[in-house]
């Protein structure tokens, strides 16, 4: 007989590992279904509020398309002015830290979870991702579990974090890895 890579009949999640019963976890889930993604565009109060009630913390003048998907809001915070583009995936199985003045832009996944491949039981494990502030994780990246990114750094389109970025930095490729400074304090461009 051939040895398994991987038997799920024997998976089992850990207890509290979504951080909330599971009906609440189903609670969510409806309300970001019938009152968080029909919202209009322009009810982004509306949609820090919702996100409020379920424990997340969401800074002033955050901007929060209706597209956005939230695994688990309770392990999700969301610093002032920070805007989250459509399309992005906040899947927080693990704490999800997103600073002061941060871009994510569309299409962006945020992956605080995975599973070991060495465990036939295919375990479960979540760390956590920060995105210091002022960053910009410009659109259709994809950022592992465990990863920091460090103040003011700008990661390229269609990039994959899997490790920590330096602050400062413009980041590209699959792995992300520094292509140089991105300077900071520059006048806004006249039109």
């Amino acid at each position: 007989m051939q040895s398994q890579y991987q038997n799920l009949e024997i998976f089992r999640l850990p207890d509290d590992f979504r951080g909330r019963p599971g009906w609440y976890v189903q609670l969510w889930w409806i309300v970001e279904a019938l009152l968080f993604r029909p919202s209009p565009q322009f009810l982004y109060g509306w949609r820090r509020w919702l996100l409020r009630q379920f424990g997340a913390s969401v800074g002033r003048g955050a901007i929060i398309r209706p597209t956005v998907r939230t695994q688990f809001p309770w392990k999700v915070s969301i610093g002032d002015h920070a805007w989250i583009g459509d399309d992005v995936v906040l899947y927080s199985l693990g704490p999800i830290e997103i600073g002061n003045d941060v871009v994510v832009s569309q299409k962006t996944y945020l992956c605080t979870g995975s599973h070991d491949p060495k465990a036939i039981d295919f375990t479960i494990f979540s760390k956590p991702i920060i995105i210091e502030p002022e960053c910009w994780i410009a659109t259709d990246v994809y950022v592992a579990p465990g990863v920091r990114i460090g103040r003011g750094t700008l990661v390229g389109a269609r990039s994959s974090v899997f490790k920590d970025l330096p602050a400062g930095k413009i980041c590209m490729g699959s792995p992300a890895r520094v292509i140089k400074d991105r300077k900071a304090g520059a006048s806004p461009v006249a039109y």
